[in-house]
């Protein structure tokens, strides 16, 4: 039975009764279903980190969040934000453009969005800043090492002021020692920004040392198995007996969805 959140602060974004099923390979085969009639709200400020299996539906969800991909069924609805850009995206690769500099890279947005170019790049200015690559604000892209080159993913997407963080494994492709100052940059930047944050990841770990909430999806139910909210404060000791004991719970969920794909013919 899934913990259920207790709402205090006003809802940012809900998803209701969402469905999405892939085309599948091969011609007169079925219907690949990921997500049936999934339901969740999150608050406004708040950091989710969303767990499962592989094939569960963490990325799916992020692109139907982000407008990517359109539901079969059900409704997502966000709050009206002062931007244009209410929800962006953050990939694994960052997805940056390596002929460009760190500045023309944060500003990229601004640019597009028609900010005149004094303004952008005093919005650009502040968000390197913030992310400690101002040494490196006229270094290309393709200098950088991959823990800065999420830097600049993180600064550009802050730049265009959105309601919604989505991230995606963003860290996963790091050492350990990077993934683990990016963690701590990464909580800095919530606390200072308070930013909504959806945040996706393999990575138990992870997700509990930086989630106020962890949803757990199952692609045994195609849907949300148990939700725990995390009211400890950051930064957090992961190997502490409190946030020990949630790894194993959820590890332990894991574990129950492992078996019920062996025993699948």
């Amino acid at each position: 039975m899934a913990q259920i959140a207790q709402y205090r602060k006003s809802i940012i974004l809900e998803l209701k009764g969402v469905s999405k099923a892939f085309a599948p390979a091969e011609k007169g085969g079925q219907r690949h279903g990921v997500l049936d009639g999934l339901n969740l709200r999150v608050q406004e400020g708040e950091f989710v980190t969303i767990v499962g299996t592989s094939g569960c539906g963490k990325s799916t969800l992020l692109n139907l969040v982000a407008g990517l991909e359109a539901p079969d069924s059900g409704s997502i609805s966000a709050k009206a934000g002062k931007s244009s850009a209410d929800r962006v995206m953050i990939f694994q690769e960052g997805a940056l453009f390596p002929w460009l500099t760190v500045a023309d890279n944060v500003e990229f947005g601004l640019k597009v969005a028609g900010v005149p170019k004094e303004q952008r790049k005093g919005i650009a200015r502040r968000f390197i800043d913030m992310v400690n690559l101002t040494k490196f604000v006229d270094s290309y892209v393709y200098q950088l090492s991959g823990g800065m080159k999420q830097r600049v993913a993180i600064a550009r997407a802050l730049a265009l002021d959105p309601q919604v963080l989505l991230m995606d494994e963003p860290f996963a492709a790091l050492d350990v020692q990077t993934r683990e100052l990016l963690h701590e940059q990464l909580l800095q930047i919530h606390k200072s920004t308070g930013k909504t944050i959806l945040f996706v990841t393999h990575n138990i770990g992870e997700a509990v040392q930086l989630g106020d909430r962890v949803v757990l999806l199952s692609a045994h139910s195609q849907g949300i198995k148990k939700e725990i909210a995390i009211d400890y404060p950051k930064p957090r000791d992961i190997d502490s007996p409190q946030l020990s004991a949630i790894k194993r719970e959820l590890l332990n969920e894991l574990q129950e969805d492992f078996q019920v794909a062996k025993s699948r013919p």
